[in-house]
């Protein structure tokens, strides 16, 4: 079931739209990986003053906003949200669509780097350690020759720092900052200070500095493609990652079930 459309411009200043499906709560676009990068550069390439913010959901983060009310608002005030993961697409084909793409932010940004090279888009990475975001910084100036990093700063972020890191940002002059803090942290620093960021977006990518820099590796694409790769990440991470999955991912399916068997009623 079609609950909205994200309304855009394509590349040739054509409107164009993709339909929202509301997943927990939370509005999902469905899109190939290219119309996802579409979206976000149409906002940088034509930029209006305002700071975007998109958002990428997955079981874990549509589980907590389904426990807390404020969150979810949080991601519901976001310009766009895309999808991650097995359990997302699962819970929205239960609503009636298809989403066409696993939008992960491990291969959702690396194919935006890599497809926009040449467009002289500039990236500042907030988030992680200091040592971890410098890392990645390094991994992406070494993947992606010529890709232009403004700026990067772990995302241990003091009140009391708040205002010298936008100013910061905003003296870098980004096109696209990527704000890894985790789940929720990362969406409510982008909720809470967009007004004052001069960046046309903002995006949350999670550990994706931690697969950058080296603290974590991959699954293989086999793996992947099956939907277990959270189960890499398990066997990597236990202790931090085991209720996440081992409870979080039982108790997302039997809401997404829930929710479906409530609308069917």
């Amino acid at each position: 079931m079609i609950e909205a459309r994200q309304q855009w411009f394509n590349e040739e200043g054509e409107p164009a739209s993709l339909e929202v499906v509301e997943v927990l709560g939370v509005p999902v676009t469905n899109a190939t990986r290219e119309e996802a990068a579409g979206l976000l550069e149409s906002w940088m390439r034509c930029w209006d003053g305002k700071s975007r913010a998109a958002y990428i959901v997955n079981a874990h983060t549509l589980n907590l906003a389904s426990e807390a009310a404020d969150y979810r608002a949080v991601l519901r005030a976001g310009d766009v949200v895309f999808g991650d993961g097995t359990g997302v697409r699962l819970a929205a084909r239960l609503r009636g669509v298809r989403l066409r793409d696993n939008l992960v932010g491990t291969d959702l940004l690396p194919y935006f780097f890599s497809t926009r090279l040449a467009r002289g888009y500039r990236y500042f990475l907030l988030g992680a350690t200091a040592d971890t975001v410098a890392r990645a910084a390094r991994y992406l100036q070494t993947t992606f020759p010529g890709i232009e990093i403004a700026g990067h700063r772990h995302g241990y972020v003091r009140a009391q720092d708040v205002q010298g890191v936008v100013r910061e940002i905003n003296a870098a002059r980004p096109d696209l900052l990527l704000v890894a803090m985790g789940n929720p942290l990362q969406e409510q620093w982008i909720h809470d200070h967009r007004a004052a960021l001069r960046v046309p977006v903002s995006i949350g990518v999670g550990g994706l500095f931690d697969h950058w820099g080296g603290n974590l590796r991959r699954a293989p694409l086999w793996v992947r493609r099956l939907g277990f790769e959270w189960l890499q990440i398990l066997l990597q991470q236990p202790g931090r990652k085991w209720r996440r999955y081992l409870l979080g991912n039982p108790r997302f399916l039997a809401r997404a079930f829930g929710t479906a068997s409530s609308r069917r009623r």
